[in-house]
């Protein structure tokens, strides 16, 4: 019988340390001659801005790609994307902030709002920033917009966002069609329109619908944006809303061992055959496509050791640091990069295990900091660094800090 691994298991070898460019290994290995042990994110700014520009290039010129600053907010990289996007996506005030700061000659960019729970201090700041659309969640929250965008004076741009009965393709796409804390369902929408249309404070832009979440299948997604563009048409005309504005989110997916990455130059092909009407903005948000791979995680080996036959790398930071790989349950494969020097000398036996299957797990005190299981290594030694490549999403931002209070993951940028 053969053996069933869990998702997050893996019956493969890691990565040869090639694999890890070589001026990621250089800023590695001179980190790891500091005095602390190393648990760091290295970043290429000139990886996620390439990403960028192939998907720009890539799509028709009525479409839009706004960064969803949620992926990774380091401010370099947020600096790097700046030149190669439309806009950003935001969901805090913090990631409003870091979005202004990107205007050029005192232009503000394009920004879009998004979050289930704005609350009346984040609505207050977009307002007053004037952003491109409120993508509203709730008739509360456009009535909160509304007397806030009175008071202030000014109109507030607003999309509400849907979530629709049905998609009609498959794939990846499972964000909608059920019940959610995101967005209006698609039968109260008439509703909802009706009566935001009699608010006084807001225009009414368009619909944001985001059903889609880490596909990697062109066609459906290209499927999907046609559907997007043509349900808010018609629904715009059935309302009696001016349609300017159809944001259909982001979800183009990346692939991870085994997967078949997502063709960008199909999806460009099938995209230019959607025809959005005249004076439609269509917004795709990206965020974990363009900056998934810009990314690499380190930690450093403490320990090496055995348990009842199966092997152990402890690292210095796990899901405090990196916790992605066990709340999104896949298999994350790493690369051992070596480190010659061996703080301890002679005087202390350095641990190994050579040509063996490993688990590598972090410093917390639950079993559940298990950042990957059974990956065959061909040498790694307590002292040696974990690199986990494609960590530049939803890595340092989505991690547990504060748990048992060790230091944060350090951050550098190498372009």
């Amino acid at each position: 019988m053969s053996v069933q691994f869990p998702p997050s298991a893996a019956p493969l070898a890691a990565h040869p340390v090639d694999v890890l460019p070589a001026p990621v290994r250089a800023r590695l290995l001179e980190l790891a001659r500091g005095a602390e042990p190393v648990s760091a994110y290295v970043y290429d700014g000139a990886v996620a801005a390439a990403r960028a520009r192939e998907l720009r290039a890539a799509l028709p010129e009525w479409a839009a790609v706004y960064y969803a600053v949620k992926a990774n907010s380091y401010p370099g990289i947020v600096r790097a994307l700046a030149p190669h996007v439309d806009g950003f996506e935001v969901a805090s005030v913090h990631e409003l902030e870091l979005a202004l700061e990107q205007g050029e000659s005192g232009e503000m960019p394009a920004v879009v709002a998004a979050g289930p729970a704005k609350s009346v201090p984040v609505l207050t700041a977009l307002v007053r920033a004037r952003v491109e659309a409120i993508n509203a969640e709730s008739l509360l929250e456009l009535h909160r917009v509304s007397r806030i965008a009175v008071a202030e004076g000014v109109t507030a741009r607003v999309a509400l966002r849907v979530n629709p009965a049905d998609i009609p393709i498959s794939g990846s796409l499972h964000m909608g069609g059920a019940p959610s804390q995101f967005g209006v369902a698609e039968p109260d929408v008439p509703d909802v329109l009706r009566a935001a249309r009699e608010l006084p404070g807001l225009d009414i832009v368009g619909f944001h619908i985001h059903a889609a979440s880490n596909n990697l299948d062109a066609d459906t997604h290209a499927a999907y944006l046609r559907w997007c563009v043509e349900w808010s048409v018609t629904t715009a005309a059935a309302t009696g809303i001016e349609l300017r504005h159809v944001d259909i989110g982001g979800g183009i997916g990346v692939a991870f061992e085994g997967e078949t990455p997502f063709d960008m130059a199909r999806f460009g092909e099938l995209a230019a055959l959607v025809e959005p009407p005249v004076g439609v903005k269509v917004v795709l948000e990206p965020g974990r496509f363009l900056v998934a791979d810009c990314g690499w995680y380190a930690a450093e080996v403490t320990d090496v050791k055995a348990s009842y036959g199966e092997w152990f790398a402890v690292l210095r930071g796990g899901i405090n640091h990196f916790q992605l790989p066990t709340s999104w349950d896949i298999v994350h494969n790493v690369a051992v990069l070596p480190v010659d020097a061996w703080e301890a000398g002679e005087e202390c036996p350095r641990p190994v295990a050579e040509r063996t299957r490993v688990t590598v797990v972090g410093e917390l005190c639950t079993p559940e900091d298990t950042l990957l299981r059974d990956v065959f290594v061909e040498r790694v030694r307590a002292g040696d660094l974990v690199v986990f490549p494609n960590a530049g999403s939803y890595g340092w931002e989505f991690a547990m800090h504060s748990f048992l209070g060790h230091p944060v993951a350090g951050r550098h940028l190498l372009a």
